[in-house]
C-alpha cells in the first residue's frame, strides 16, 4: 500500500499558502488512487512536480481527503509530535489564563486537524472527528497524560461530523475516572456540567470572551438570555448586578443544572427560568407586554451546511425580531452565530433588517469573535466562525417628546 498521495497539476496553491485540506478533485488519480489508500492512513504528500509538500492522513470516504500535519521532513505523525503540539498549544493557554478550564486543542488552529480537546480542571474532553485521528487516538490519549497527568480523560465522539468520515459515534472513558459532573470556573462564577452528556464537550468556552465583555452592560438591568443552556450568561449576569434575569431553553435537564449552578453561586432569586422553544417563549413574552433592558440571543448553528443558508437566515432574523420586540427603550441586543456559512456581513444585515421590520434604529457598540482559546488559522477562514454583536436599540423620539422640545425652545426665546 502507497504512503504517497500526488495532487493534479496546479492543485497544490492552497496548501502553499498555508492551508492544511486536500479536496478529492484535487487528487491525481491516475498517478495515486484514492481508492488505493485506507481511512485514516498516514501519507506524504506532493505536488504534480513531485515536490515534497508534507505530512498528513487521507480518508479516501471524504471530500476533505486529506489533511496536512506537518511540513517539516523525517517528523512521524506519532505520540511525539502530539506531545510537542499539546505543549506548544498549553504555553499559549497557560498565558492567556490564569485556571486550567479552556480550549486545549482546536483542530487545524493548533496543528491538529480533527481534534478538539477542552480541559476541565483535572479532567479532559476530546473529540476526534476525522479517520486520521482515530486512528491516532491511543497516541493522541497517551501524549495528553504525560503532558498534563489528568485525573480522567473522555471521548466525546458523538458529534454526526464524525459520519462524513464513515466514522461509528461513541462515548467513553479513555484514561482513569470522569465523574457524572465536573467544576468549572469563569469571571467568578462556578458551574457544574456533565462532560457525558452535555452539549458538545459540556461547556462553550467560544463565548467565554464575549460574556467577559458583555458585563459592563448589566448592572441595574433587567436581562433575558435566549438559548441559555446551563446559565453562562444568566449566571455572570446576574453575578455582575443585574436586576433580574430570565433564562430561555428548549431543554428542561439544561433548565435543571442552569438552577443547580444559581443556587451553587448564591444567586438564588434573581435568575428565573422559562422552558420551551425559544421563538415561541419569545411570542409569549411579546404577548404578555413584558420588557427587557437587556436580550441575549446565543442559538445553535442554524446553518450547518451552505444549501441551508437561505431557511438558516430567515431563522436568525426571526429570532432576532422577536428579541427587539421585547427590548424597552434605549436596549441592548447582544446576539451572536457559531454559523460559519453565515459570514459576519450577513449576519448584521440579517440583524437591521429585523429592526427596520418593527421600525427601530440600531447603534453598533462593540463585535466579538470566539474567545484566544480557539485561535483562528489565517489560511483557514473556517476556523473563524463565531460572530457577536453589541447592538444598542436607539430611543424614539415621540410626537409628545418633540412638541415639549418645541415649546421649551419658544419659552426661551
Amino acid at each position: 500500500m502507497s504512503d504517497l498521495l500526488r495532487l493534479a497539476k496546479n492543485q497544490d496553491r492552497r496548501l502553499r499558502g498555508g492551508h492544511l485540506w486536500v479536496y478529492s478533485n484535487e487528487v491525481d488519480n491516475d498517478a495515486t488512487p484514492l481508492k488505493d489508500f485506507a481511512p485514516g492512513q498516514v501519507v506524504n504528500i506532493e505536488n504534480a512536480q513531485r515536490r515534497w509538500l508534507g505530512l498528513g492522513y487521507v480518508n479516501p470516504n471524504s471530500l476533505i481527503c486529506a489533511r496536512l500535519v506537518t511540513r517539516t521532513p523525517k517528523v512521524a505523525l506519532d505520540r511525539s509530535l502530539l506531545v510537542h503540539r499539546i505543549k506548544v498549544a498549553l504555553a499559549a493557554r497557560e498565558r492567556l489564563y490564569a485556571a486550567p478550564y479552556y480550549r486545549l486543542l482546536f483542530g487545524e488552529a493548533d496543528g491538529v486537524p480533527g481534534v478538539v480537546v477542552d480541559r476541565y480542571g483535572e479532567f479532559l474532553a476530546v473529540q476526534l472527528t476525522t479517520a486520521g485521528m482515530e486512528a491516532q487516538r491511543e497516541a493522541l490519549v497517551g501524549a495528553l497524560v504525560k503532558v498534563l497527568k489528568p485525573v480522567g480523560i473522555i471521548l466525546r465522539n458523538d458529534s454526526s461530523v464524525r459520519e462524513l468520515e464513515g466514522l461509528s459515534r461513541y462515548v467513553e472513558v479513555a484514561h482513569g475516572q470522569v465523574p457524572d459532573r465536573v467544576m468549572l470556573e469563569e469571571g467568578g462564577c462556578r458551574f457544574e456540567v456533565s462532560l457525558a452528556q452535555g452539549q458538545k464537550t459540556g461547556w462553550f468556552f467560544d463565548q467565554a470572551a464575549n460574556r467577559d465583555q458583555f458585563l459592563r452592560y448589566v448592572p441595574g438591568r433587567r436581562v433575558l438570555d435566549v438559548c441559555s443552556y446551563v446559565g453562562a450568561w444568566s449566571l455572570r449576569a446576574a453575578h455582575a448586578g443585574a436586576d433580574g434575569v430570565v433564562a430561555v431553553d428548549a431543554s428542561a435537564h439544561a433548565l435543571e443544572q442552569m438552577r443547580h449552578n444559581t443556587e451553587m453561586n448564591a444567586l438564588s432569586g434573581r435568575v428565573s427560568s422559562l422552558q420551551g422553544d425559544a421563538f415561541q417563549v419569545l411570542r409569549d413574552l411579546r404577548g404578555q407586554r413584558e420588557r427587557f433592558d437587556v436580550v441575549v440571543l446565543d442559538p445553535p448553528a442554524f446553518i450547518k451546511r451552505k444549501k441551508d443558508l437561505k431557511e438558516g437566515m430567515l431563522a436568525y432574523r426571526r429570532l432576532n425580531e422577536a428579541a427587539l420586540g421585547l427590548l424597552g427603550r434605549d436596549g441592548l441586543l447582544v446576539t451572536a452565530s457559531c454559523s460559519f456559512h453565515m459570514q459576519r456581513d450577513q449576519l448584521l444585515r440579517t440583524v437591521l433588517q429585523s429592526a427596520r421590520h418593527g421600525d427601530r434604529s440600531l447603534q453598533l457598540l462593540q463585535q466579538g469573535q470566539q474567545s484566544p482559546d480557539h485561535p483562528i488559522h489565517p489560511a483557514i477562514p473556517e476556523t473563524a466562525y463565531l460572530k457577536a454583536f453589541y447592538l444598542r436599540v436607539l430611543p424614539t423620539l415621540s410626537l409628545i417628546h418633540i412638541r415639549r422640545c418645541r415649546r421649551s425652545m419658544e419659552s426661551v426665546g
